[in-house]
């Protein structure tokens, strides 16, 4: 089935405003700058429980907040296309990866002992896929459901790896981009 995804049409909403929103599917962006070789395949796994994942080529990019002065280490960036196996809301998926998130070791509070962050894992939602004009009655997807992807407003325009992930992602799930620009 091919889906048009043309993300400059796409609404743009805050987090808190969809808090309750049921979320039927979701693209992810990873991103880890501290063991990621250790921490990316435990959240992937950590995902793949929760319905069918996709991922797209893992990026290691400089950060870019280094200078000369205070170099930083490199992140490893990958996006995920997560189908939910059961839809869940949004503040119970946030409430999710911030769990796999401190699994992982994640410190969200300055260490003031450096000024290098480490960032053992960093999941961040870039999309969501909600479904709208759902019968109240009905307990089971019908065929007449309609999908809507929204855009997180807080995470766009996307960073280029973020953008590149998203592209091949939809390319992927025979999504159609239309877009000139991201």
């Amino acid at each position: 089935m091919s889906v048009e995804l043309n993300l400059e049409t796409l609404k743009q909403c805050l987090p808190e405003q969809l808090q309750a929103q049921s979320v039927t599917a979701v693209m992810l962006a990873l991103g880890s700058n501290y063991q990621a070789d250790k921490h990316l395949p435990r959240v992937r796994k950590d995902l793949a429980a929760l319905g069918e994942i996709q991922l797209s080529t893992p990026f290691q990019n400089p950060d870019f907040t280094a200078t000369i002065e205070l170099p930083k280490p490199d992140y490893t960036n990958q996006c995920v296309y997560l189908r939910l196996a059961k839809p869940v809301t949004l503040q119970q998926l946030q409430a999710l990866f911030k769990q796999m998130e401190g699994e992982c070791g994640r410190e969200r509070l300055a260490v003031a002992k450096t000024s290098v962050k480490k960032v053992t894992m960093d999941i961040d939602i870039l999309l969501i896929e909600t479904l709208i004009n759902k019968n109240s009655l009905s307990k089971n997807s019908s065929p007449n459901q309609k999908f809507e992807w929204l855009i997180m407003a807080d995470r766009y325009p996307f960073k280029a790896h973020e953008r590149t992930g998203v592209e091949e992602l939809v390319s992927v799930n025979s999504l159609l981009l239309v877009t000139t620009k991201l």
